[in-house]
């Protein structure tokens, strides 16, 4: 089993959770209004008057078999519209209750 940690500017709106329904992936977390900046580019979500935009984050547990399907989906959509900023983090999960 896989952990994914998805982190994307909120203009995104459903976009990715629909992205997770279409692969068939029906559970995640999400929360909304996270402030942060990328560590090599990318607009700062600081929510503040320099910075007014925000991100919302996902985290999904899939099965190790949809891991790849869903990190190409965002590659994918990263690739069309890089300006709106997403990334995706995948860590082992060793046991889940």
């Amino acid at each position: 089993m896989k952990a994914i940690f998805i982190v994307y500017d909120q203009a995104r709106g459903e976009e990715v959770a629909e992205m997770l329904e279409r692969l068939g992936q029906r559970g995640f977390t999400r929360w909304t209004d996270i402030a942060g900046r990328g560590t090599a580019d990318g607009i700062p979500h600081f929510g503040n008057h320099a910075w007014p935009a925000m991100n919302d984050a996902i985290l999904t547990f899939v099965e190790d078999d949809l891991a790849a399907p869903v990190l190409d989906e965002i590659r994918r959509m990263s690739a069309e519209t890089r300006d709106l900023g997403l990334r995706a983090f995948v860590w082992e999960v060793s046991d889940a209750f």
